[in-house]
């Protein structure tokens, strides 16, 4: 098949499965990716979603920080053995290390209580109408029905030791009828879903004389019965009805259901990355999907909220207008986890100092300028320059394996912010070389993991490299940041394909390509390669530019190393796409060599 036309094949198929939301009777099978299923994602898994502020992202799960490496800065808690931390974070990642020690209140510990919730009039333990006890409250007390959705109910349920989560919110309880309830009394709950107990949610207090119905829930055990044949099967053992997968809505307890989509059902909104999250996520000034797009061209969205009073929906029940006279029992601690994340340390990475136009249109490249990409480096060996590599951060550059020889080690010099090796331009800057670092399983017949780290030298006298004219490109952390038919950048000062030698750096455009396999059966590994090149051919890596990089850029214009340039047949013919190795396969390898600091943008 033709690169033409396998490009409109794979853009046609990108269309019709992720742009726009489907109806909500569509089966399983038409949102669901089987493949994607297999990898059996979860709320910790990082290649899909962001880990809390008191957990780290490692080789792609999100594991428990220890409590020492949260941010200092915090308003004191109370947990349930009754003692202080100094803030919310310092608690989250003790707890994460003991699941058994929960939040108790904000604020420090006292003699006034504990928080506790229970269920009443249910035929067995695992069911009724949900009663609350607060920390500062006396008496026990019920959840009004129209702030209960399935975020609360697993919550609930979670805190009341069922690790599933909620089976249902909707039952018949066993309530005496003799029974005077004042329904006008019962309070308000609001939960993000990702707590442990209630007691971490937002408690408030209406004045109004409107009965409300009470909350109940059903809480899932691993014997309810649920048919198999027309269930979606949760990581975690549960089952859930298959038109719940991909709602935005945490069904499973364990977010399985909503991290392997080609579309959402209902008003959810659908991420890049096959991720879907509730529309009230988007624009509410948290970065929710990994690639960014839930919070961008927002501010239309903001002014048309602010002037219309838009209420919350409630994942299900009804929707909940705000209501004059609300009393605050418990602030909840989603606003303080929202903080924590901000002062989180913060990486400085793929943004341009300076930006230049971008012309509107390597192989049939464009001469670039100086500042355009400020990452790119060359490798020289002797008298000539053999490689690219990619600046990622202090003293560290990336290249390709096949390009580099430990033996060869002082032969090597790093050139910076350079235009033209024939005209050196006084930008320039020299580098020499102080170890190379090839990955332990590269293979010289295959080119899998063609990936190898270059280590710097440090000026006399100085702790850091100096490169005042380069700026590191990010390492991306997860496969999904990119996908097939995204624009890329390659860049280098490769041969032409005539065999041309080129003398100035040059750059191009190039189509992410899924499914290489195709143009090289038997060759091509798909978890360690990319392809990428243009319908015709007229944009590609040649022989050169091995070593240098395939840039793309995010949503917000961050630049990533999505690829670094390995091999290819053919430069320049539509046939024979460039092969790049995928940076986002080697993010653990690379943090282990130079410091998760240095590359990690989020949870260090």
């Amino acid at each position: 098949m033709k690169l033409a036309h396998l490009i409109l094949l794979l853009l046609d198929l990108h269309l019709s499965s992720s742009g726009h939301t489907p109806a909500s009777g569509l089966p399983q099978e038409d949102l669901v990716e089987q493949k994607c299923l297999l990898q059996k994602y979860t709320h910790l898994s990082c290649d899909k979603v962001f880990c809390q502020p008191w957990q780290k992202c490692i080789d792609g799960t999100c594991v428990c920080k220890l409590p020492y490496q949260c941010p200092k800065n915090g308003t004191p808690v109370c947990a349930t053995d009754g003692r202080n931390y100094p803030t919310y974070c310092h608690q989250k990642s003790f707890e994460c290390l003991h699941p058994e020690i929960k939040f108790s209140n904000n604020g420090t510990c006292t003699d006034q209580g504990k928080f506790n919730v229970s269920l009443i009039y249910g035929s067995t333990d695992t069911e009724g109408i949900v009663q609350v006890k607060l920390v500062d409250q006396n008496e026990k007390m019920f959840i009004c029905k129209n702030s209960w959705s399935v975020a609360e109910a697993n919550v609930a349920c979670f805190d009341l030791g069922f690790p599933l989560g909620v089976r249902d919110t909707q039952a018949r309880f066993n309530i005496p009828v003799n029974l005077h309830i004042n329904t006008t009394e019962c309070l308000h709950v609001r939960c993000r879903g990702i707590e442990t107990t209630l007691a971490e949610c937002t408690f408030t207090r209406r004045r109004t004389k409107t009965p409300h119905g009470l909350a109940g829930v059903v809480c899932y055990t691993q014997d309810a019965d649920f048919p198999t044949s027309q269930s979606f099967q949760c990581v975690n053992g549960k089952r859930i009805p298959q038109e719940k997968a991909c709602n935005g809505i945490n069904d499973c307890g364990d977010q399985s259901d909503e991290l392997c989509c080609t579309g959402c059902r209902g008003k959810a909104f659908i991420c890049k990355s096959g991720v879907c999250i509730p529309n009230q996520y988007r624009c509410n000034g948290e970065v929710d999907c990994i690639t960014g797009e839930d919070e961008s061209n927002c501010k239309e969205d903001r002014q048309h909220n602010i002037h219309e009073g838009v209420a919350r929906p409630d994942q299900g029940g009804e929707t909940e207008m705000e209501t004059e006279e609300t009393e605050m029992l418990t602030p909840g601690m989603d606003t303080e986890r929202k903080r924590i994340k901000s002062l989180l340390p913060k990486l400085s990475c793929g943004v341009k100092r300076n930006t230049h136009t971008r012309r509107k249109r390597v192989v049939g490249g464009q001469p670039a300028e100086v500042g355009d990409y400020p990452w790119q480096v060359a490798i020289k060996d002797g008298q000539r320059i053999t490689c690219g590599g990619i600046y990622i951060g202090g003293c560290w550059i990336l290249t390709a394996a096949h390009c580099v020889r430990r033996s060869k080690l002082h032969h090597y010099q790093i050139w910076t912010a350079l235009l033209d090796w024939l005209k050196p331009n006084s930008e320039l800057a020299i580098q020499a070389v102080n170890r190379i670092i090839i990955h332990e399983n590269y293979n010289g017949a295959t080119y899998q993991n063609d990936i190898a780290l270059i280590e710097m030298k440090k000026r006399p006298g100085k702790k850091e490299c100096e490169l005042s004219r380069s700026v590191p490109a990010c390492v991306p952390w997860s496969p999904y940041l990119f996908q097939p038919n995204d624009t890329c950048i390659i860049s280098g000062w490769g041969r032409e394909k005539d065999n041309q030698r080129v003398y100035s750096l040059r750059w191009g455009e190039v189509n992410l390509i899924g499914n290489c396999s195709q143009f090289y059966p038997g060759r091509y590994y798909e978890k360690e390669m990319q392809c990428a090149g243009t319908s015709d051919g007229s944009i590609d890596a040649c022989k050169g530019d091995s070593g240098g990089p395939l840039v793309c850029n995010d949503i917000n214009n961050v630049t990533y190393i999505w690829g670094i340039v390995s091999w290819g047949e053919n430069c320049g013919k539509p046939e024979f796409p460039g092969v790049y190795t995928r940076v986002a396969n080697y993010f653990d390898w690379i943090s282990y060599h130079v410091g998760r600091s240095l590359v990690s943008q989020h949870n260090v």
